[in-house]
């Protein structure tokens, strides 16, 4: 460590994006981003309009290494300047997360510099406090093209959930409608940007779960109706695929709103000795201008503050495996190199110094 301060490198590849980043922490609130690099694989996956595995690991093994030595030379860093390791080691694509945490441990082999295995969940979960500066407890709402949960963060390794999603995660209901409807890829973006022309009103699709007296979510047969909808109406006008796009966001968002209400509700009443002042929402799906939008009027009517990391940190990055590795380094712990990927791996099982294999 130079000057008390620890200087981790993360590696991100759990999907269709590579990642690298080079985190600096003082403490367990107070970190510095000194390099994020990103190489989107969209391209690649434009084609069959969803992520390809085995084309995915390719890109990975094939980029990893010269975006290790750019994220660096951004830093001003050399390796021997690193004092831990971080790699996604689940869940996520088996293939992706293999060349990730194989990497990771070459390095830390041949340089000696101590490693943790990350759940790509957590990293999403803790970004805000590298982010934003939000500070323990919050609940949680992480959405993402495979991850819809609603969780209370206690502290590091402290994880309660609320609720879940039965079937389709959030992100894989918008992309899955905005391939039927051919938005192109990525399909979440592509919905969100059409849906601004249309109305939220016109169609009437279903509140999956919206009165059932729990926090959990489902979003497969909000997809079918949009599919039945739309083989009525056939064939679309300009204005008719706007309007399904506004009206199967607006159905997906009074989805997320009144769960997290009823989250945020059972926080309060369950965990009375903790003064809960956030709620936060991350993963990609985060990024949707109208659903934050709804999230802020939420946590304005609870008397909490509403935070969601900025866009670039709300998708897949490699900032948030760095920053969450460093939180464990700094409370004692360390993998070994026997560790494997997990392609599932609820965050509610994480321990401080237990990781994967406690």
């Amino acid at each position: 460590m130079l000057n008390g301060y620890l200087t981790v490198l993360g590696i991100e590849s759990s999907c269709d994006e590579t990642a690298v980043s080079i985190v600096r922490l003082k403490n367990e609130f107070d970190g510095e981003i000194l390099s994020n690099i990103v190489f989107s694989q969209i391209d690649e996956h434009l084609p069959y309009g969803g992520v390809v595995p085995e084309i995915a690991s390719r890109s990975h093994v094939e980029s990893l290494g010269p975006l290790i030595d750019k994220a660096l030379n951004e830093a001003s860093l050399k390796l021997n300047n690193i004092d831990g390791i971080a790699a996604t080691a689940g869940p996520g694509l088996v293939g992706g997360l293999i060349v990730g945490l194989t990497t990771a441990k070459g390095i830390s082999l041949g340089a000696g510099i101590p490693l943790v295995g990350v759940n790509h969940l957590e990293g999403h979960a803790l970004t805000p406090l590298l982010t934003n500066k939000v500070s323990f407890p919050y609940v949680l709402l992480l959405i993402s093209g495979g991850h819809t949960q609603l969780i209370l963060v206690k502290d590091l390794g402290e994880y309660i959930q609320l609720g879940t999603t039965l079937d389709d995660a959030v992100g894989e209901a918008f992309d899955k409608a905005a391939k039927f409807l051919g938005l192109g890829y990525p399909g979440g973006p592509a919905l969100e940007k059409i849906s601004k022309k249309g109305s939220n009103v016109r169609f009437n699709f279903p509140r999956p779960l919206l009165k059932s007296h729990d926090c959990n979510f489902s979003f497969s047969g909000l997809k079918t109706s949009l599919i039945r909808e739309v083989k009525e109406i056939e064939p679309l006008t300009e204005n008719d695929l706007a309007d399904i796009a506004s009206s199967y966001q607006q159905a997906i968002i009074d989805c997320l709103r009144e769960k997290s209400s009823r989250a945020i509700s059972i926080a309060k009443e369950e965990y009375k000795d903790l003064n809960i002042k956030f709620f936060v929402a991350s993963g990609g799906v985060a990024s949707n201008k109208a659903i934050g939008k709804s999230l802020n009027e939420l946590a304005l009517r609870n008397s909490m503050e509403f935070v969601a990391p900025p866009i670039k940190f709300c998708t897949d990055n490699a900032a948030m495996i760095a920053w969450a590795g460093g939180l464990r380094l700094l409370n004692g712990q360390k993998d070994s190199l026997e560790i494997s990927v997990k392609s599932r791996w609820p965050l509610n099982e994480m321990k401080i110094n237990g990781g994967m294999h406690e």
